[in-house]
C-alpha cells in the first residue's frame, strides 16, 4: 500500500486549520505555515510540522494548499516563495473573484508551478465530511494526480481548465445568497414594525420562497436565450407590486434600500419599452451597466 503523501497547508485560519487537521487524521505528513506561528501550535501537537517561512513549507510537499484571507494576501505570500514553487501543485482555496484566480494561475505558470483553484462550500467544522463540497478549476493534471487527497476534504467537482471558473460560480452563488439574506432582513424589519415577530413570519416566508424556486430555471433559460416573452410575471406587473411594497415599507419607517435597486432596474427596462416582458429581463439593466 502506498503511504500517504506529504501535504502543505499555508494559512491557518479556521478553514486552513480544518484542512490540515483533516489531512493529519488521514495519516498524511502535514507541513503548515502561518504568519502568526502561534496558530500552528494545536496542529503541531497533533503531529504537523511548522516551518518558519512559506518557502520552506512549499518545499516540504509537492501538493500545497493555500487558504489565506484574500487574494492580495495569497499573491504576497506566494511571491515571497516564488523560488520554491517550481514543480509544485498549488491549490488555492482563498476566496476571490475569477480574475484573481486567473492572475495567480498566470503567475504560477510563469514560475513553472501548476495551479488549481478551489471554491469551498462548507463551514470548517464539516471539512472532511459528506457535508463538504469543493468546486475546482484550472490544471486538469493537478486535479487528476491529487484527486484522492483532495477527496478527503469533501465532494470535489472539476469545472474545467479556466482557473477562474470555480470562482465565477462561487461569487455568483454567494451574491444570490446575500441577496436572499438581505430580503429576509428587510422582511423581518417590516414584519416586526407591523407587530409580527420574526419567528412568526419565517415559516410562511420559507414556504413562499420554496414555492418560488421553480421559477428560477425558467428565468435562467430566458436569460441564456435572450427571449423574455411571457404571459405571466411581466415587468409591468412587478413594477406595480414593488411600488406598493416600497410604499408600505417606507410608511412603517423602514427604508426600502434592498428593494429600490431592483425597482430601478425594472423601471429602466419598462422605460425602454419592455413592460410586457418577463421579470427576468431586468438582468439586462445589470449587463448594460457593466
Amino acid at each position: 500500500m502506498t503511504p500517504p503523501k506529504p501535504i502543505t497547508v499555508i494559512g491557518l485560519g479556521n478553514l486552513g486549520s480544518a484542512l490540515a487537521e483533516t489531512f493529519l487524521r488521514h495519516g498524511h505528513p502535514t507541513t503548515v505555515w502561518n504568519r502568526s506561528s502561534a496558530k500552528a501550535e494545536p496542529l503541531v501537537a497533533k503531529g504537523a510540522v511548522r516551518t518558519d517561512t512559506a518557502a520552506e513549507a512549499v518545499t516540504a510537499s509537492e501538493l500545497v494548499l493555500v487558504t489565506l484571507l484574500d487574494p492580495p494576501a495569497a499573491r504576497e505570500v506566494l511571491a515571497g516563495a516564488a523560488e520554491a514553487v517550481r514543480g509544485h501543485a498549488l491549490v488555492n482555496l482563498t476566496s476571490g473573484g475569477p480574475e484573481d484566480a486567473r492572475e495567480l494561475a498566470t503567475w504560477a505558470a510563469e514560475h513553472r508551478a501548476e495551479y488549481l483553484h478551489g471554491a469551498v462550500y462548507a463551514i470548517p467544522q464539516t471539512i472532511g465530511t459528506a457535508e463538504s463540497s469543493i468546486n475546482y478549476s484550472g490544471s486538469a493534471d493537478v486535479h487528476e494526480q491529487w484527486k484522492a487527497e483532495l477527496a478527503i476534504l469533501g465532494k470535489g467537482t472539476y469545472l474545467g481548465v479556466d482557473a477562474g471558473r470555480a470562482s465565477g460560480y462561487d461569487v455568483a452563488v454567494l451574491a444570490g445568497m446575500y441577496g436572499m439574506l438581505g430580503g429576509f432582513l428587510h422582511a423581518t424589519a417590516m414584519a416586526t414594525a407591523a407587530g409580527v415577530s420574526a419567528s412568526e413570519l419565517t415559516p410562511m416566508l420559507v414556504s413562499w420562497l420554496t414555492d418560488s424556486f421553480p421559477a428560477l430555471p425558467t428565468f435562467a433559460t430566458e436569460i441564456d436565450e435572450g427571449d423574455y416573452a411571457t404571459d405571466e410575471s411581466s415587468l409591468a406587473m412587478n413594477q406595480a407590486g414593488l411600488a406598493t411594497i416600497i410604499r408600505a415599507s417606507q410608511s412603517q419607517g423602514i427604508p426600502a434600500s434592498t428593494l429600490v435597486p431592483l425597482k430601478e432596474m425594472i423601471d429602466q427596462q419598462i422605460d425602454a419599452g419592455h413592460g410586457a416582458d418577463s421579470l427576468a429581463r431586468a438582468v439586462e439593466s445589470l449587463r448594460n451597466s457593466a
